[in-house]
């Protein structure tokens, strides 16, 4: 994948400078160290970062129409884009390179706006019509690819990075308090908010469309969703009395969803865990390549959570080539400011520190393409909290359903500050009590817990389930199960995987990740398809997967039991902490964010350090790498002298700024 960021003046009328454009493109040299573009022309500046993997000749941006009315500069990958070459040149289309992003330009010449219905892969494009004076900024159908904007004084700025849009110098720096909300809640970010007020993310399935004005004065600007996640009508699933033939379709289905990601003109590899969603991929890539590819493995000093020993198997069994790291408590501790640095916000999952580290693993094996099995689990009811949920169905007498009941008292006594008034507001917002109910009242804890006073005040009302963006009539017709693989989708999925685990830990590294599990057609059968092919009799997790993998997988991988990746926690921040933890979290660090309730946080972390936390430790420790992520966010990006972490360049030094409003 590649970067691109610009600056749109929305009057028309003067070219954006041209070296502050430049700049922004340099902030993310990381997305793309192989060749830089640019386009400039009243009213607009754009720079584009390549990472070459499409048409490395010929595939430098931007990229025009024929008569050169039409550009597109964007980041990512479309995958089917020879079979549509082909369709497109029978139209009387003419290409002139062999990139595969030049299939924009000429479907917005067939299909207009709509082209984004015919747009296949992960991405987020700038499509610039000269001739009509229009842009459009798009991101794929499920968010692999980020981008984001800012409006300031009649300029709208854009990257595939926030740190791109800061770096114009022309954007304030502020902390949207609603956006570290969504961190405390939702363990991710999963809405058009990000930390920096007046930055926000275009949506999965969206675009914006900036129209200049004749009369001079500021450009319209309209954002359009043009696809959502879809469930059938309960009862109108697809669901035969024998699953043979709908495992078989599910097989050759993800054959060509893998056939088509392990395009490209360089080599492609795969990351390895010990579970059946990564081995399931790697075992149809290397059938198609026919060929030994290597595979990428986090190990883990902790036999509990080590799953080095199923990796080396399922290697063995398929025939990759294996590398191997190893995450222990250092590794993330030193490699934790890097992370939140590369994410542009706060990242709670330490986890996402050792695949920052992976990635750095294979760019250093000298690759820029890797295939992973994010997805799966969102699909396919993978997750602990989906098999619990599946028991509701007993509980349920005529239009009462006594599991509700149960979750609500539940989550009421099991977080202190958490009332029946707020728990009510929320399953409104979320369209009912779904599976991952608990899982977010648990994660929400550390925000009753740990907020200062003054941010409560400042957050006031505010509730972040009321910003996702569900289409709540629609979940109303499906099944239940279905509602809850829709919230998973729209809030895990978008707002951690493919940002905190993702495109963002991987681009750091420039290496590009793709997702068979996120095909558009994989998604579209599944999404069909009844849940109880997805999670069998209430237990058996991921079923059509399990019973197409074991055609090609041990049984011990292919029935293994689901198993979370996680690295260490506690033991990389609150035992034996290094010193950036601890000045973060100091008592004068503490209070020159004023984001935190002093007491509570440092008699927590003083516990934490000599192994005394309640009985709740790990959701307490949780919620301390939550603050800890804050501090770190806010030395990173807003105050450079929190602690003595080197200096980064994007943070400012003053030693007032809280949450007040700027």
């Amino acid at each position: 994948m590649c970067g691109i960021a610009g600056i749109l003046e929305l009057t028309g009328r003067n070219e954006p400078d041209r070296a502050t454009v430049e700049r922004m493109a340099d902030a993310i040299l990381h997305r793309g160290p192989d060749e830089n573009g640019a386009l400039f022309a009243p009213g607009i500046g754009i720079c584009h970062r390549r990472l070459s993997i499409v048409g490395l000749e010929d595939g430098g941006q931007p990229i025009y129409n024929e008569d050169r009315s039409i550009a597109v500069m964007m980041n990512g990958e479309f995958f089917d884009y020879v079979e549509q070459r082909e369709e497109l040149k029978a139209k009387g289309h003419n290409f002139s390179t062999s990139s595969d992003s030049e299939i924009v330009v000429h479907l917005y010449e067939e299909y207009g706006e709509d082209l984004f219905l015919h747009l296949k892969g992960q991405y987020a494009i700038c499509l610039i019509d000269l001739k009509q004076r229009k842009i459009l900024l798009g991101r794929d159908r499920v968010g692999i690819c980020p981008l984001h904007w800012s409006i300031h004084k009649d300029k709208l700025y854009f990257g595939s990075e926030i740190k791109a849009i800061l770096a114009s110098g022309e954007v304030p720096r502020a902390i949207d308090p609603k956006g570290l909300d969504q961190i405390f809640t939702f363990f991710a970010m999963p809405t058009h908010r990000t930390m920096f007020k007046n930055i926000q993310t275009i949506l999965p399935g969206h675009y914006m469309r900036i129209s200049f004005r004749q009369d001079g004065k500021p450009a319209d600007i309209v954002d359009k969703r043009y696809w959502d996640f879809e469930f059938p009508d309960m009862g109108e699933e697809t669901n035969p009395s024998d699953p043979a033939e709908i495992i078989k379709q599910f097989d050759n289905l993800f054959h060509q969803s893998v056939e088509k990601r392990i395009r490209a003109d360089v080599p492609v590899v795969g990351y390895l865990s010990g579970g059946v969603d990564s081995a399931f991929v790697l075992a149809h890539a290397t059938r198609i390549a026919d060929r030994q590819l290597d595979s990428f493995t986090i190990g883990v000093d902790d036999p509990a959570m080590d799953e080095t020993d199923a990796a080396s198997l399922i290697s063995r069994h398929i025939g990759t080539k294996p590398n191997y790291i190893t995450a222990d408590a250092a590794l993330i501790s030193d490699t934790y400011p890097d992370l939140v640095q590369s994410a542009d916000c706060p990242v709670i999952d330490t986890s996402c520190a050792a695949l920052r580290a992976l990635s750095g693993e294979v760019h250093k094996k000298g690759f820029k393409v890797v295939l992973t099995g994010e997805g799966s689990d969102e699909a396919l009811a993978g997750y602990l909290w989906f098999k619990i949920h599946a028991f509701d169905k007993w509980l349920q007498f005529g239009n009462f359903n006594l599991s509700h009941f149960n979750s609500r008292m539940f989550r009421r006594f099991s977080v202190k500050g958490q009332s029946f008034k707020s728990l009510r507001r929320i399953d409104k917002a979320m369209g009912g009590v779904h599976a991952q109910a608990e899982k977010y009242n648990f994660i929400s804890a550390a925000r009753h817990k740990f907020y200062s006073d003054a941010l409560k005040e400042e957050l006031g009302d505010y509730l972040p389930h009321e910003e996702l963006p569900l289409d709540r009539e629609k979940m109303k017709k499906w099944h239940p199960m279905n509602q809850s693989l829709y919230v998973g989708y729209k809030t895990m999925l978008s707002g951690l995987l493919l940002n905190h685990k993702g495109d963002r830990v991987a681009m750091a590294n420039s290496v590009e990740t793709r997702y068979p599990f996120l095909d558009e057609d994989v998604i579209r059968f599944i999404s069909k398809i009844h849940p109880r092919w997805k999670l069998r009799k209430g237990y058996q997790d991921k079923y059509i997967l399990r019973q197409a993998a074991s055609k090609y997988l041990p049984a011990e991988i292919a029935l293994r039991r689901k198993q979370m990746f996680r690295a260490p926690m506690a033991e990389s921040f609150l035992i034996n902490p290094p010193d950036y933890v601890v000045e973060l979290l100091s008592k004068e660090a503490l209070e020159t964010t004023g984001y935190f309730n002093v007491k509570e946080v440092t008699t927590q972390f003083e516990r934490a350090r000599t192994g005394k936390l309640s009985r709740y430790k790990f959701f307490t420790s949780m919620g301390l790498v939550s603050v800890l992520a804050t501090q770190l966010w806010h030395h990173l990006y807003l105050d450079d002298e929190l602690c003595s972490l080197p200096k980064t360049g994007y943070g400012i030094s003053h030693k007032t700024l809280s949450t007040t409003k700027h």
